[in-house]
């Protein structure tokens, strides 16, 4: 999805007087401070600035809803979320991407039509409640953020069908996932996820799911039983041995590059690999192969682990 990114419109920002105070704390008021011309590094002086005319010069008067029902708001270098724009109750679409907030405020419930909301490139620690009450949502992007958890509360999005949630800091798989009925294209990449949940097969309706650039050592067996995905994205983690995907008909796409793997996963007739031998034709002898570099490392596994038992014996 391209999102496009604007700043406000090259005018003077009645601000300029508080600028030149905060600039020149002994009082130069000759000083013209010319806030159009100074573009980013102005608008960082005036997030900090707890003023209602200061946040008109970034974010504009916000006085009537756009005729297209959608606000976009992003790389306006905001740190609070402008209250103004709750009162816009028929938006369809929020654009936040790229500013600097970490909350956004309860009267965010009150745009009951919003479908979607795009907080990526924030700083967001903790998934603001005020999103789990948007009935309508469907699209949510929370990218490239510090989230360590997702609340119990996201479930009330029963709308939602996509979500991205890559480059932030998950441990565990967010089992509330497991309760969004209407998930078609789930987004974990980029966090450090070492397995994923049985209860992710509820998700009938789910079509892709990426998880490049984690921590997953094994293929997750769960994915096996899903056999309407599209689309799996395995790329960048640390599987060795792909089991077979024939049976998943429903699968186009299949992306497993940059993983220490001793075969390609073998997929049905159509699809799509990405990675290495993704252009072989997978055969019986290359299983056996596969299977004995298997074996051969799990015997390697087990020498290893023989001196330490003795050494207890001993």
């Amino acid at each position: 999805m391209a999102i496009a990114f604007h700043s406000p419109p090259p005018t003077q920002s009645p601000c300029s007087p508080i600028i030149a105070d905060s600039l020149f704390p002994g009082g130069r008021g000759t000083v013209d401070v010319t806030l159009s011309n100074m573009g980013n590094s102005v608008r960082g002086i005036l997030a900090f600035i707890p003023s209602e005319r200061c946040q008109r010069y970034l974010v504009g008067d916000l006085k009537e809803m756009p005729l297209d029902r959608i606000l976009d708001l992003s790389n306006c270098q905001l740190r609070r979320f402008p209250v103004a724009a709750c009162a816009f109750s028929e938006l369809i679409r929020l654009y936040l991407s790229d500013n600097r907030l970490r909350s956004l405020p309860p009267e965010l419930c009150g745009l009951r039509q919003l479908q979607l909301l795009a907080l990526d490139f924030n700083c967001l620690e903790e998934l603001p409640l005020a999103v789990c009450g948007l009935p309508q949502l469907n699209t949510l992007y929370l990218g490239s953020n510090r989230l360590q958890r997702l609340p119990r509360e996201l479930s009330q999005l029963k709308e939602l069908r996509t979500l991205w949630v890559e480059a932030n800091c998950l441990c565990e798989f967010p089992r509330v996932l497991c309760e969004l009925p209407n998930l078609r294209a789930l987004h974990l990449g980029y966090n450090q996820l070492r397995s994923l949940p049985r209860e992710l097969a509820q998700l009938g309706e789910l079509r892709s799911i990426w998880l490049a650039g984690n921590l997953l050592a094994e293929f997750p067996q769960v994915l096996l039983d899903m056999h309407l995905l599209d689309v799996i994205d395995v790329d960048r983690n640390r599987i060795r041995l792909f089991p077979s995907l024939v049976h998943l008909r429903g699968l186009k796409l299949v992306i497993y590059d940059h993983n220490p793997c001793v075969n390609a996963p073998a997929v049905a007739e159509g699809v799509r690999r990405v990675g290495r031998w993704a252009d072989c034709a997978y055969d019986e002898e290359e299983e056996e192969a596969a299977a004995a570099a298997a074996a051969a490392a799990a015997e390697d596994e087990a020498g290893q682990e023989v001196p330490g038992e003795m050494g207890e014996a001993e």
